[in-house]
């Protein structure tokens, strides 16, 4: 379970602390356990700060607790505070990123929603990047008709194998298993089941996507319908 600590403190010198933390980093390269560390300026209160650091669990906080660069750069840094900070210890009962449970959302949906409803993902400017498309697919319409093609050619779906994000983006590694039940660039049905992997980042606004880039082996794809290799 995520474990995370929360130090309340009040300071004047929060640009020594700051240099104080970058030194505490660079000493326990290779020792710590802490795997996110976000400090947050109280707006209406300039000299109160609150860290955020986060652990995979309360053994590895623990662990980190006890190198000897943590025991010293805590003492340097209740010397730079107005006050003793105060700790708060969270056992994280529910982590989501929202902009992770939408892209699980799109790909849940791809290969059993109707071209129609793909707009219901995506923002009106959406533009879609596919190294197998001349130029980048832009707006809605233009995705429904690729959205379509791949449907009319494959019985398909998306396995989430992983998600990443950062900001208002996710990155989604997944594998993509088929049926060949329609022509695909030429290549009349088979009936073969396919399956394909890749990764796809996106860019969100507002819940919605707006910019996807695709990257996936569509060479194995083809060798799998009998194209290359021949």
């Amino acid at each position: 379970m995520t474990f995370v600590q929360l130090i309340d403190c009040r300071t004047s010198r929060f640009d020594e602390m700051n240099r104080l933390m970058d030194r505490w980093v660079e000493q326990t390269k290779g020792k710590r356990t802490a795997t996110h560390d976000v400090i947050g300026k109280d707006r209406s209160d300039s000299g109160h700060f609150v860290e955020i650091v986060e652990f995979a669990s309360y053994e590895d906080a623990m662990r980190n607790s006890n190198l000897p660069e943590t025991d010293r750069i805590f003492q340097e840094m209740v010397a730079l505070c107005d006050e003793t900070p105060t700790f708060t210890d969270l056992d994280v009962v529910r982590d989501e990123q929202l902009n992770c449970l939408a892209a699980r959302g799109f790909f849940e949906d791809m290969g059993r929603m109707a071209p129609e409803d793909i707009g219901n993902h995506l923002t009106d400017d959406y533009v879609d990047d596919d190294p197998s498309y001349p130029e980048p697919v832009r707006g809605v319409e233009g995705i429904r008709e690729q959205y379509a093609g791949w449907r009319a050619a494959f019985d398909f779906a998306f396995r989430i194998d992983d998600q990443m994000a950062q900001d208002d983006q996710v990155c989604t590694r997944w594998t993509w298993s088929a049926r060949h039940n329609g022509e695909f660039l030429g290549i009349a049905a088979t009936g073969q089941d396919v399956t394909m992997r890749g990764m796809t980042w996106q860019r969100f606004r507002d819940g919605r996507i707006c910019e996807s880039h695709w990257m996936y082996d569509r060479a194995g794809l083809l060798e799998q319908l009998g194209v290359l290799g021949r």
